[in-house]
């Protein structure tokens, strides 16, 4: 549970997974993170489009360490989203079919995705721990800009570290 009485860089821990134009080849293949040390994340993925938009396939894999050791698929069936950004700040809850989705394809428009994940999600039996963002097939021409945030938080002791196995 977030404390009021505690600043939020004290309770959460923020990575930048991927920032630059496009989330295709390597920029789409985001760091991992491990969840030893976390309860939840929240996945933050932000795109500003130029023209000629074709989207973005988005999943989301798990290994049991953060180099990708044994990666494999991880299950996730809703999101939040605004395909609209300029024009409203509200975020609609959208099914995720086939534990994938793509972003919107319209010219010129901001959009933002959230994505929550708990630590349980995880194939824990297994001893994946570990999850990333798998972006695919993006592309626009003027993009600009695209990033992935990981907020982790509901940290389990005092100095876990997401970077680590």
């Amino acid at each position: 549970m977030i404390s009021l009485n505690a600043r939020l860089d004290e309770q959460v821990t923020t990575y930048v997974a991927a920032a630059g134009l496009l989330l295709t080849s390597t920029l789409g293949d985001t760091m991992y993170v491990s969840m030893k040390g976390y309860s939840r994340a929240r996945i933050t993925i932000v795109i500003a489009d130029g023209t000629t938009v074709t989207g973005t396939a988005v999943t989301l894999k798990q290994a049991t360490a953060v180099a990708g050791t044994g990666e494999k698929a991880l299950a996730f069936t809703r999101m939040l989203a605004n395909t609209d950004y300029q024009a409203s700040k509200a975020m609609t809850e959208t099914a995720v079919s086939s534990n994938t989705f793509t972003t919107q394809t319209t010219n010129s428009k901001d959009s933002v995705y959230f994505i929550d994940l708990k630590a349980e999600d995880l194939d824990l039996a297994n001893g994946f721990d570990c999850f990333r963002v798998d972006a695919t097939g993006h592309a626009a021409t003027a993009s600009r800009g695209c990033v992935v945030i990981y907020d982790l938080y509901g940290p389990r002791y005092a100095g876990a570290s997401a970077l680590t196995d």
